[in-house]
């Protein structure tokens, strides 16, 4: 991945940690701010490190069901800039009530761009590359959405009493 990729991937993550942290932040008006800085550098590791998994992803699942050798190597499925930056927009329209709609075209958008270089990479169809991207994002987005969920759940829940 260019140098130029890698700061547009962490700024999607950062743009995607902020739509998802700054709704926590209006509720709660009393969450410190080292909190808020803590929790907005950890999403944006975690949000970037799930976009810049998404196509490796995808290319790992083409490649399971092939018994024939790759076409080309893994590099030629890394993200570039110009695949990069409708996935930064999607991220800035992530926002809440901003248009959940917009944002899935465009996930759906990015995700026609990069099938037709995993199709060439990999040797499968573009319809199989396509379902392999789809199945790596909703895959990658349950397994962020299920961690996230046991750490809201273990961080709300109180101090417990043992049984006596």
């Amino acid at each position: 991945m260019t140098p130029v990729a890698v700061v547009l991937v962490v700024l999607a993550g950062l743009s995607e940690a902020a739509g998802r942290i700054l709704p926590l932040v209006a509720r709660r008006s009393r969450v410190s701010r080292p909190v808020v800085c803590g929790l907005l550098l950890t999403g944006t590791a975690v949000e970037s490190a799930v976009i810049a998994l998404w196509p490796l992803t995808a290319w790992a699942l083409a490649r399971l069901g092939r018994s024939v050798p790759v076409v080309s190597d893994a590099t030629a499925l890394t993200w570039t800039p110009a695949q990069v930056a409708p996935l930064l927009l999607c991220a800035v329209i992530a926002f809440p009530l901003l248009g959940p709609l917009l944002h899935l075209s465009l996930l759906l958008g990015v995700g026609a761009g990069l099938a037709g270089p995993l199709a060439a990479a990999t040797g499968v169809t573009w319809w199989t590359a396509a379902g392999c991207l789809a199945l790596a994002g909703v895959g990658l987005a349950a397994v962020v959405e299920a961690v996230r969920r046991v750490v809201a759940r273990t961080g709300t829940a109180g101090p417990r009493e043992l049984p006596a």
